[in-house]
């Protein structure tokens, strides 16, 4: 169990904890000097947040390190990505709903456009909708394998899983998306001598998907990521003792919260304002709120830096409703940081911003951006402290020792 000396420290309270990721939040300027996408964004209300509050920047995983979104998730959510892996797959199947059982085997997919030479024009298909991709993955779920159970659910747009279940399957497997244009996709490879066999179905599955899919314009292949398994993970109300609420839209982080043991709040829309109403709806049966904005990550891998800017502006004008639900800790952070620049994810520190007015030390910085939160109170620390942090300003914690 992670956080073993932590746990004898807790304490109940009737405190409320709001930890509001902005996926893919951090950024750098587009040229040699300028702001970033948060320091251009208009956020009067982050920035009062940040005048009494106190800034930093964390460091998701390792310094130089870039992320994926699971293992920084976790970091925020306090096990350690370094110990605690959870594959991609894993995190959309439940981010669907679709169970995972030990042995299982399942992949996050995309539907892809390759040309006539079977090299890939789009990895993404070119963001077909949710309503396009439905059929084709209907086309995808008539595909059978010897031996073993398929299952294939859709995701969102453009993406889909895949799960395999039977015996003596095994995650240890390469991707096939080589995260570039003008290349064929990868085979599946075993990266163990046991999941030879697996590799093999999944090829044998990839080409018959290509058979069906042939017909369609746009969405003609596929390429599967992150293969995983059940990962049997801690469960967060019982580390922390928080009854632990979970908003998003997307599945994925749905997912990584289901499996963390919280529970994912259903709602319809897909605005802040629309997330926040739904925190609200619940707020006196949780403890904890994990909050998730996906566009500014999606805007940055799009490379569009003033899109960007535009999602944080939309998170800001919606705030003032969150906090009129009147939270004791208020954390506002990102997963990891997606530069527009550099149009992926990427190792540079997270801005970091921590609202408790019971207890906080406000530092000398009035406006939330890298700058700021470089020269932060907090300074830079792993974003594993996450959550002793929130605790510890909730007055959750006890002292350590006599």
């Amino acid at each position: 169990m992670p956080w073993d000396y932590l746990r004898p420290l807790l304490k109940p309270n009737q405190t409320k904890i709001v930890l509001l990721v902005m996926d893919g939040l951090g950024g750098i300027p587009m040229g040699p000097v300028g702001p970033t996408e948060l320091e251009y964004a208009h956020t009067p209300n982050m920035d009062t947040l940040a005048a009494d509050g106190t800034l930093g920047q964390t460091i998701p995983i390792a310094p130089g390190i870039t992320p994926g979104s699971g293992p920084a998730h976790l970091a925020l959510f306090g096990y350690d990505p370094l110990v605690y892996t959870v594959g991609r797959g894993a995190l959309a199947a439940a981010g669907v709903g679709l169970d995972l059982r030990p042995g299982d085997v399942v992949a996050r997919g995309n539907f892809a456009t390759l040309d006539a030479e079977g090299k890939i024009v789009d990895r993404r298909a070119g963001r077909i909708s949710t309503e396009e991709a439905a059929p084709l993955v209907e086309r995808l779920a008539q595909i059978t394998l010897p031996g073993v159970e398929v299952t294939v659910r859709p995701v969102r747009e453009y993406r889909f899983v895949i799960r395999l279940r039977g015996e003596g399957l095994s995650p240890e497997l390469e991707d096939t998306d080589p995260q570039q244009t003008g290349v064929p996709p990868k085979p599946v490879i075993p990266r163990r001598p046991e999941a030879q066999r697996t590799a093999e179905l999944l090829n044998l599955w990839i080409q018959r998907a290509r058979e069906v899919l042939a017909d369609h314009p746009r969405a003609n292949g596929v390429l599967l990521r992150g293969f995983a398994t059940d990962p049997n993970l801690p469960k967060f109300p019982e580390m922390f003792q928080l009854r632990a609420a979970a908003i998003a839209v997307y599945p994925m982080y749905k997912g990584i919260a289901r499996l963390v043991g919280m529970d994912v709040i259903e709602f319809e829309g897909e605005r802040p304002e629309d997330e926040f109403a739904a925190a609200a709806r619940v707020w006196d049966q949780y403890d904890f709120f994990y909050i998730h904005i996906k566009k500014t990550d999606s805007k940055g891998e799009d490379g569009d830096f003033f899109g960007k800017a535009q999602v944080i502006e939309t998170v800001d004008r919606a705030l003032p409703k969150l906090m009129e639900l009147k939270p004791d800790v208020v954390i506002i952070t990102g997963d990891h940081s997606t530069p527009a620049k550099w149009r992926s994810h990427s190792w540079h520190p997270v801005p970091f911003l921590i609202w408790a007015p019971a207890s906080v030390r406000p530092d000398s910085q009035y406006r939330f951006g890298e700058t700021a939160c470089a020269q932060g109170g907090l300074g830079t620390f792993p974003a594993l402290q996450t959550m002793p942090l929130a605790l510890a300003h909730a007055g959750r914690l006890k002292k350590f020792g006599a």
